[in-house]
């Protein structure tokens, strides 16, 4: 039974990864329906007109890349959702991944998470620039 462990354990850990990858695709409403839109205008889940809280990474990724509060709320009201970027299962509340082009041209991503009353502010990327920042 010895020599057969190690076999079985890598199957076992084959399993959990292949499990785990279709897991976090997003899935077919049915498999000859058409494919699911990886960006979006809009899901019922994420509300616009929430109040915003940042957390302490949202705050300092925004410093190190010159993004302004303004910026946060004008991505949060007209940027698309990226579904690829988002995660609806996360816990304890969903991410949502929303990307557009601030007033000054910034071509952002921000992730934010809706929870209860407010919309957390997760962090900030921009997606043109590599900024050096030393958030932890």
């Amino acid at each position: 039974m010895h020599k057969y462990f190690p076999v079985l354990l890598l199957a076992i850990l084959l399993l959990i990864a292949w499990r785990w990858q279709w897991w976090k695709r997003p899935q077919q409403a049915s498999s000859s329906g058409p494919p699911i839109p990886e960006i979006v205008d809009d899901d019922p889940g994420f509300d616009r007109t929430a109040r915003l809280e940042y957390t302490d990474h949202a705050r300092c990724r925004m410093d190190c890349r010159h993004v302004t509060e303004k910026e946060v709320q004008e991505i949060m009201a007209q940027g698309r959702i990226d579904l690829a970027k988002s995660n609806l299962r996360d816990r304890p509340c969903p991410t949502y991944a929303l990307e557009g082009y601030s007033h000054d041209g910034q071509h952002l991503r921000i992730i934010f998470a809706p929870c209860g009353g407010a919309t957390r502010v997760v962090t900030c990327i921009d997606l043109d620039q590599h900024w050096p920042c030393k958030c932890d």
